[in-house]
């Protein structure tokens, strides 16, 4: 099944006809991923309680609080004595290796700002809707994460020329389209040796929060979030592509259950803006002033760099002023001067990268929800 949203003047997102026909209500337990065209379920009203996005505002920021930062738990918060917890390194290695939390923290040390963001962001948006978190564009949050990088640990550990893929295996454990397993997710050699690539145990200046890692997670700038590996335990050089439940199974641009697809890597270009003027409490509906309005946001890409925004005024689009660089991973600031008018309008904003990719007006359709990075949209009014 392809299917693709279409967007109304209130940028909400409606299905075709032929997919909203195919697609209903599911049945309590069903998979992730199952479309529904339906009213949210209590199975993702609980996820959605255990995880949180980054409110809008908090662009505003370019290093997001820690507490705002988005946050995706995928089975349980383990609890880890960090005193009694090794990192191992082995498989096909010449000199297997035990770490505690002290050998790392003594290694070379490295802080970087980098933009993470959940490859689902904007799930709920499409439709039907592939069951799992119902994000809405939250899902994303840039911190500064400080550890040592992974590529000399690797050279010390003698990785075997037979050797294919690492596999990366955190401590939470549970069960996932009925396989139980820890999980766990690979790069390829020359992905895990990148300079970039840190073993993380502090963000923002602090140590890493249980819910964020606690005490070491992968760090893999650039890529979607489910890559960096959270409560990381193992780390295992073997002869062959890897085939876990996260690899294989999900994580996928997929078009049904049975589709393999293509994995899902790097992030997407993308562009946000802080929603201006004030909220109304429930619709979060925005009001703002006649007169000049400062619209601002942050774009980023896991491909490039961002080479350009652009901001569209009912239909109409012209530049935005970019800000510096804050970092080769981390989001760009940008800035617009709105001249507002009393009415109703339509905002929207979107970026390109130095690779020449280009936010979508509308969003592809995959069975797991992943990757949309469609125009972001949204109605103001404005007062006299």
């Amino acid at each position: 099944m392809s299917v693709k949203t279409r967007r109304t003047a209130e940028g909400t997102a409606v299905a075709s006809s032929a997919a909203t026909a195919t697609a209903t209500a599911p049945a309590p337990g069903t998979a992730p991923g199952t479309p529904s065209t339906g009213p949210i379920t209590r199975e993702e009203l609980q996820l959605a309680s255990r995880n949180h996005a980054m409110p809008l505002e908090m662009l505003r920021w370019p290093v997001t609080p820690v507490g705002m930062h988005y946050l995706l738990v995928h089975f349980d918060v383990p609890r880890i004595d960090p005193v009694s917890w090794r990192l191992n390194i082995a498989g096909l290695v010449d000199h297997p290796h035990e770490y505690t939390l002290p050998d790392l923290q003594q290694r070379e040390r490295r802080t970087q700002a980098v933009t993470m963001e959940c490859a689902g962001n904007g799930r709920s948006r499409l439709e039907p809707r592939p069951m799992s978190q119902p994000w809405d564009q939250g899902g994303v949050g840039t911190a500064e994460w400080t550890g040592t990088p992974l590529a000399p640990l690797l050279l010390d550990a003698g990785v075997s020329p037979d050797a294919v893929e690492l596999v990366f295996t955190g401590a939470d454990r549970g069960i996932q389209g009925g396989v139980e397993h820890q999980y766990a997710r690979s790069l390829t050699l020359a992905e895990a040796m990148s300079d970039d690539v840190l073993l993380a145990y502090e963000v923002n200046g602090q140590t890493l929060p249980p819910q964020h890692g606690y005490p070491v997670r992968l760090l893999v700038p650039g890529w979607y979030g489910m890559t960096s590996v959270k409560w990381l335990q193992s780390i295992t050089a073997i002869d062959h592509t890897f085939d876990g439940f996260q690899q294989l199974a999900s994580y996928r641009y997929t078009q049904n259950a049975d589709d393999p697809g293509e994995p899902v890597q790097r992030i997407k270009v993308r562009s946000l803006m802080v929603p201006p003027g004030i909220p109304d409490f429930f619709t979060r509906q925005r009001t703002v002033g006649a007169g000049p309005v400062q619209l601002s946001g942050r774009a980023w890409s896991g491909h490039g760099t961002v080479a350009n925004v652009e901001v569209g005024v009912d239909g109409a689009w012209e530049q935005a002023h970019l800000e510096p660089p804050g970092g080769r991973y981390a989001w760009r600031g940008w800035t617009f001067t709105w001249i507002a008018t009393p009415g109703s309008h339509e905002l929207a904003c979107r970026a390109t990268d130095s690779t020449g990719r280009t936010q979508p007006e509308t969003a592809e359709w995959n069975y797991q929800g992943m990757g949309n990075n469609d125009v972001q949209r949204l109605t103001v009014t404005v007062e006299e």
